[in-house]
């Protein structure tokens, strides 16, 4: 005995008449008389009396329908409460990331987030990577993104990416491009640190992490740095080079937002001798067990930048 069994027997019964109750069904009318064969087999009792003009239901026809109704509502209960339930995770999750990566990583994960998992809503906090690192001490986010960060007391950290660090800028003399080593794989091409520091500059403050991995590299091989413009803001710094202002050193992950296609003497170089490069963890409190819907995040946030560096977008090193 099975619900829509039940279901062709409620409907005879109703109707009065195998052949109206078959027309209201959509069966034809010797499939469901076979139905209400095997039913009356399986129970042991006959549920109808037929007559010519149709069936009337017997006591044990009439005690069936009722727990028949009762089982059918039963069921109907069970299914709109199970469709009820969560499909998934859901609850609130902060990330906290700097934000020259928000805007390459950001955009692919919340896409991706709002479609497998619309009960997960995710705040982003996209700041200097000192106060990315705040926020997560200050307990502010929930996941944060830390640059150059292998390890910090009270989070817990796992690698998620590193990348080169490029010069771009505009070569009006072309005599930049004369610096230049060009790659076999014909990815872009090399300048040397110290050649790249006597290049007018234009850089952020000693508080920004990129300065400080560029002056770092400057005192270790005791060389200056041509700084021509500096400034905190963001913006003015890529409207300074992108004029012509200057060069500028910038990760990997920000030279969409850097480039100048229209530009054709624009160069774009990996800086090496030594090779500056930027790595990111991702970091969570390690005091805290970590919840399903902030997995999903976590989960995410490693898968979409796998998506980004395999496809050639992201030019950054995957953890092994």
């Amino acid at each position: 005995m099975d619900l829509r069994t039940l279901r062709y027997f409620i409907a005879v019964l109703e109707a009065g008449s195998l052949s109206r109750a078959a027309g209201s069904l959509y069966v034809a009318q010797p499939a469901l008389t076979a139905q209400i064969k095997k039913l009356e087999a399986e129970l042991g009792a006959r549920l109808f009396d037929r007559s010519h003009a149709g069936v009337t239901p017997t006591p044990a026809g009439l005690q069936l329908y009722e727990d028949a109704r009762r089982l059918l509502s039963d069921a109907d209960a069970v299914r709109e409460r199970i469709q009820r339930l969560p499909q998934g995770p859901e609850g609130s999750v902060t990330v906290a990331a700097p934000f020259l990566l928000a805007s390459l990583l950001l955009g692919p994960v919340l896409a991706a987030l709002k479609s497998s998992h619309p009960r997960i809503r995710v705040f982003v906090l996209d700041d200097l990577s000192l106060m990315v690192r705040k926020a997560m001490l200050d307990r502010r986010a929930d996941v944060g993104i830390l640059v150059d960060t292998p390890q910090l007391d009270g989070l817990r950290c796992t690698p998620l990416a590193c990348e080169s660090i490029f010069v771009c800028g505009h070569d009006a003399d072309g005599s930049v491009a004369a610096l230049l080593r060009t790659r076999a794989d014909g990815a872009e091409p090399e300048i040397d640190f110290a050649q790249a520091a006597r290049l007018p500059l234009v850089l952020q403050s000693r508080r920004f992490s990129i300065r400080q991995t560029v002056e770092e590299a400057a005192s270790r091989l005791g060389v200056g740095l041509n700084v021509v413009h500096e400034h905190d803001s963001a913006r003015v710094i890529r409207s300074l080079y992108q004029c012509g202002a200057g060069f500028t050193f910038t990760p990997a992950c920000s030279l969409a937002d850097s480039a100048h296609p229209q530009r054709k003497d624009w160069v774009v170089a990996r800086v090496a001798a030594p090779q500056l490069q930027r790595c990111y963890t991702l970091a969570t409190a390690a005091d805290r067990v970590v919840d399903a819907a902030t997995q999903v995040v976590i989960d995410t946030l490693v898968q979409e930048t796998r998506k980004l560096v395999l496809a050639g977008l992201w030019q950054a090193r995957l953890p092994d």
